[in-house]
């Protein structure tokens, strides 16, 4: 049911964003579509609660690192950064092409498969160094928000390929940017609650020092291991 919601939200919104562009293309009143692109930021909120979009992959990652909220909040940023874009870059530099590049409507299995390839590196990179007693490396964070949103977000793709179309990507660039910060907040929760999670666990055991380094280790250990079998199970699998 909630799921069904989602979509009609969606749906609603992109009607509704259609439209606008079509105003646009004929000459409307641009003053009246930056009023309407505030719905850009609930329209990435929304979207980024659907399936997808690392939510899992960015929990688990968070869940065995050492990040803080302001390091986890960073990693969700460039995670939604990249995703956007790269939709946004597949749109403007490849449009000829895009029956081509794209395995099935929103879909781009090379970048899928370059990104769950080098998030499968994160993880064993995550294992070895629960096994070695390892440091994070400080911009580790920001380098697995690139590898995770490398997956180009489908209706990025839609709402530019449409706005090009009609000769206004001036407009599917805009709504681009706002849905940036919609699927922002939605995976900045995601990374507030895992880290939270994650310390009041750490900090439960911190007064025993072998249990808390035991725990601790198992937690990136298991992550790292994870991260290996949704790789695997992404690349292989489906």
């Amino acid at each position: 049911m909630m799921f069904q919601k989602i979509v009609a939200i969606q749906h609603d919104i992109y009607l509704a964003l259609a439209q606008q562009i079509k105003l646009v293309a004929a000459g409307g009143n641009w003053l009246a579509f930056l009023a309407f692109l505030p719905m850009g930021i609930i329209f990435g909120a929304v979207h980024a609660l659907t399936p997808g979009h690392s939510k899992a992959v960015l929990a688990t990652y968070l869940a065995g690192s050492e990040a803080k909220i302001g390091r986890g909040l960073l990693t969700s940023i460039t995670l939604s950064f990249t995703h956007v874009t790269i939709a946004v870059l597949i749109a403007v530099l490849s449009l000829p092409l895009v029956s081509i590049a794209l395995g099935s409507v929103g879909r781009a299995p090379m970048l899928e498969a370059i990104s769950r390839g080098l998030l499968g590196l994160i993880g064993a990179w995550m294992l070895w160094r629960a096994l070695r007693r390892g440091h994070h490396h400080k911009h580790e964070g920001e380098a697995f928000g690139v590898m995770a949103g490398l997956i180009p977000c489908p209706l990025t793709l839609f709402v530019m390929t449409f706005a090009i179309s009609r000769g206004v990507p001036a407009a599917g660039l805009l709504f681009a940017g706002t849905m940036m910060i919609g699927v922002t907040l939605t995976l900045s929760v995601v990374a507030i609650l895992s880290i939270v999670l994650r310390e009041q666990l750490v900090r439960f055991v911190e007064g025993r020092p072998r249990l808390f380094d035991g725990i601790t280790r198992s937690i990136e250990g298991l992550a790292g291991a994870a991260l290996i079998a949704l790789a695997l199970h992404e690349i292989f699998l489906r």
